[in-house]
């Protein structure tokens, strides 16, 4: 490469800087040595950034500028040797690090993801499981209403509406075999806070009323099916409203439905 050419490159600007290659810095000091241009352009150079320097560092003394200046003026025919720096490993090292951090941070979120996405699976699971639990009593209830209905064992009793409630309406399937009473309550209008229907089977004479059970928890019963006591010998059934937890005698004027057996 001719002289001109290899000032041109650039080589030398990156030499002055301190940013070549050990081998790159022996092949330029050697050129300078042998070459009167090269060393003359490499000092040149150095003159350069000296000017460039004093003209951001308004505050350095008059004196040791000019020590400067005389120093670079006697190396006319010795080239400065300067040291590579160690700037290329230091960015290489600052990016490793960037890039470490960056990964540890994409690492972190995909963790985060990975634990919301499982912690939704869980509540979606526990979800779908305690649908399928009301759902299973729901069909649970439904057969054993069918069961109840179907059963031709059962005697059932129709229970007409009162005074009070003339549109109420219920239903007792009694089975005399097993001793199991079922009350159909649906056409029984859902009783007021703080009370509670309440089932009598009677003997009319005398007439002696007797509590087989109370209609509890109305308004979450779907299918208005209730379980009570053995009637025993009943020859009627009646349903009253009383105060919640029942009472011990029937409140006639509170009487909604009545049948006989």
């Amino acid at each position: 490469m001719e002289t001109k050419e290899y000032i041109e490159s650039g080589i030398l600007e990156l030499y002055v800087y301190g940013l070549l290659s050990e081998t790159e810095n022996e092949e330029v000091t050697a050129m300078a040595k042998t070459n009167p241009e090269i060393n003359a352009e490499i000092i040149a150079i150095e003159k350069a950034i000296i000017a460039l320097s004093s003209s951001f560092s308004p505050f350095h003394s008059v004196a040791n500028f000019e020590k400067i200046k005389e120093k670079l003026e006697l190396k006319h025919a010795e080239v400065i040797q300067l040291e590579p720096t160690k700037n290329r490993s230091q960015y290489i090292g600052w990016a490793a690090a960037v890039l470490l951090l960056v990964g540890i941070g994409y690492q972190y979120n995909q963790l985060n993801q990975t634990s919301t996405q499982v912690a939704n699976t869980e509540n979606e699971k526990a979800k779908l499981e305690k649908e399928f639990n009301v759902l299973k009593l729901k069909n649970s209830a439904n057969e054993t209403s069918l069961a109840v209905v179907r059963d031709i064992k059962n005697t059932v009793v129709a229970l007409g509406g009162q005074a009070i409630a003339p549109e109420s309406s219920a239903k007792v399937y009694w089975n005399q075999d097993t001793k199991v009473v079922y009350i159909d309550a649906a056409g029984l209008p859902e009783p007021p806070e703080g009370m509670v229907y309440q089932v009598w089977a009677l003997k009319l004479s005398p007439l002696t009323p007797t509590s087989i059970g109370l209609l509890e928890d109305f308004d979450v019963n779907e299918q208005k099916l209730f379980a009570v006591n053995n009637a025993n010998e009943a020859e009627a059934f009646g349903i009253t409203l009383e105060p919640k937890g029942g009472s011990l005698t029937p409140t006639m004027e509170q009487l909604y439905t009545l049948g006989k057996v």
